[in-house]
């Protein structure tokens, strides 16, 4: 990563530097290598992500993903640990950024909401990567409209009984523990949703479906058919589902910011080594102004994103406050900012950016989905408007 003078900016403390220095050395160490692992099959992605799950666990970077009570690094959340660790992995592998995102956001909602027994039956593993988390909320017909979600939870003396369908679902198949929503009819649309912690081999949960995606992610469908859950595995009270959702996502949104931020510093780097490599019509193409206004153009996209990003996570972290509106320009602008850094990435490359197993190819695929989960750009754009209006 050549240009880590953002380290610098007053967002962050020696601490910050110190563990973006130490996750920098192991990431090109221990995740660098496995870039080119075959991830053709289900089965062969399976284990990739189980391995790089793994090495994220043993070698202690999950623990920042967790509170110290329960085993984790920090007393709390930093976002920004947890956003700079989602750029330095991404700038390495797609793959091992998910990882570590999942297993924070699949345990968010634990953490925030859960009883203390909830917290001690799944923190721990998660911390260490023994147990593999999950975060269940989208369905076939409600994805960005949450509020429309199908899925019920029916309350049967000292269980819930679950049925329905959730699609999207990152980790499934994978995951050893789903954080589920579910509608418990407390009160018509997004106050009616409630929020359950569900073991992957509960009776009545399957995976119906792995679906294929245009970048290596085990993605899947549940469906669940009479599915008893503990009334003791709700996370907050009855009706609290969306405020633990919208909260578990206003924290972890500011983070896919910190991946779109990795995914397009590796496009730079790799367009700049490029530019200087590459010769046409008698010279470097470096040294044509046409590719320098590219340059500049990429540089300037990565820092205003960086700004966006660290500004939101530093505001969380220091004032406590929600960060609606912060989040979701962080997210907005990096990853599609990312997605135009990484295009120009490949028109430096011409032909060769296009061709399979380029890194910047890899790029190309992996930053699309960004721009959707966890609140599609549009959605993002009408948060920022409505959070602008109301001030």
């Amino acid at each position: 990563m050549s240009d880590l003078t953002y380290l610098n900016w007053p967002f962050f403390d020696d601490a910050h530097r110190k563990f973006a220095d130490e996750l920098t050395a192991w990431a090109k160490a221990e995740i660098a290598p496995l870039e080119n692992e075959d991830h053709s099959t289900l089965g062969a992605l399976d284990k990739s992500f189980k391995g790089i799950i793994k090495k994220l666990g043993e070698s202690g970077w999950l623990k920042y993903t967790i509170p110290r009570a329960y085993g984790g690094a920090l007393e709390t959340f930093d976002v920004r640990h947890m956003a700079l660790a989602r750029s330095i992995l991404g700038y390495h592998s797609g793959l091992a950024d998910f990882g570590f995102a999942m297993q924070g956001l699949g345990s968010g909602s634990i953490t925030l909401f859960g009883s203390d027994d909830l917290k001690k039956r799944y923190l721990p593993d998660v911390g260490t990567g023994k147990r593999t988390a999950a975060f269940a909320i989208s369905e076939p017909q409600s994805g960005s409209d949450v509020a429309s979600m199908t899925t019920t939870a029916k309350l049967d003396g000292n269980h819930y009984v679950l049925n329905g369908v959730k699609t999207w679902i990152s980790n499934a198949g994978i995951a050893d523990q789903y954080v589920l929503f579910a509608r418990t009819g407390d009160a018509p649309g997004s106050k009616g949703l409630s929020a359950f912690v569900i073991e992957a081999d509960n009776p009545g949960l399957k995976v119906s479906e792995r679906i294929n995606v245009i970048a290596p992610h085990p993605l899947g469908t549940l469906t669940l058919s009479d599915c008893r859950v503990p009334t003791s595995n709700m996370l907050g009270h009855s009706g609290d589902g969306f405020k633990v959702a919208m909260t578990t996502l206003d924290i972890f949104r500011t983070t896919v910011g910190g991946a779109a931020l990795g995914f397009a510093r590796r496009a730079l780097d790799e367009g700049i080594d490029r530019a200087q490599s590459r010769e046409a019509f008698g010279k470097k193409i470096g040294d044509f102004q046409i590719i320098q206004t590219k340059i500049g153009e990429m540089a300037l996209k990565i820092d205003a994103s960086a700004l966006l990003v660290f500004r939101s996570a530093w505001v969380k972290d220091t004032q406590g406050i929600r960060v609606t509106r912060e989040s979701s320009m962080a997210k907005l602008y990096s990853t599609e900012s990312a997605q135009e850094v990484i295009d120009e990435a490949v028109q430096i490359f011409g032909g060769m950016g296009v061709v399979s197993g380029v890194t910047v190819e890899r790029l190309y695929r992996e930053i699309r989905a960004l721009r959707i989960y966890e609140g599609t750009s549009e959605i993002q754009k009408l948060v920022i408007a409505s959070q602008t209006m109301a001030n």
